[in-house]
């Protein structure tokens, strides 16, 4: 009975992991979030992107600090190919949420894929303060002459 108990209890384990990721990861067609910290609008989970990228969203105002909060796209490979900050679009000193928005002008990527890292600014630095939210996305395919 014992390897039986060990048995069951490993696919227990195992499915109710594979439910957490179904439940939290984001889906193409619904917005992102974190918690009740932070909700992207535009763009989408796993969108085809091209630069500009418009990004919009709203954000808990102690996300942002001095009414920004730093916005990167990276590809696949984790090189990072633009940074720019979201701009709060109304009084960000507050605990409630507040709209950002920002276009961000990136390089051309040599992947197909990669992530759009929206960061909670932490002036201090300090780890315990660091948040982000973290977006898969695809980019649109090169045109003859090499752009995307």
């Amino acid at each position: 009975m014992g390897m039986r108990n060990t048995l069951v209890a490993g696919a227990l384990a195992i499915g109710g992991a594979v439910l957490a990721l179904w439940l939290y990861a984001p889906r193409a067609g619904e917005p992102a979030s974190k918690g009740d910290l932070i909700a992207v609008e535009a763009p989408l989970p796993n969108a085809l992107v091209a630069s500009p990228l418009a990004v919009s969203g709203r954000a808990r105002g102690f996300w942002y600090f001095e009414a920004s909060f730093p916005v990167r796209i990276l590809d696949a490979r984790g090189n990072e190919l633009g940074v720019v900050p979201a701009q709060a679009q109304g009084e960000w000193m507050t605990v409630e949420y507040v709209p950002f928005s920002a276009s961000l002008t990136f390089s051309a990527p040599e992947t197909e894929t990669g992530t759009l890292v929206f960061e909670k600014d932490n002036p201090s630095g300090l780890p315990e303060h660091a948040d982000e939210l973290r977006i898969p996305i695809r980019f649109a395919p090169r045109a003859a002459d090499g752009t995307r």
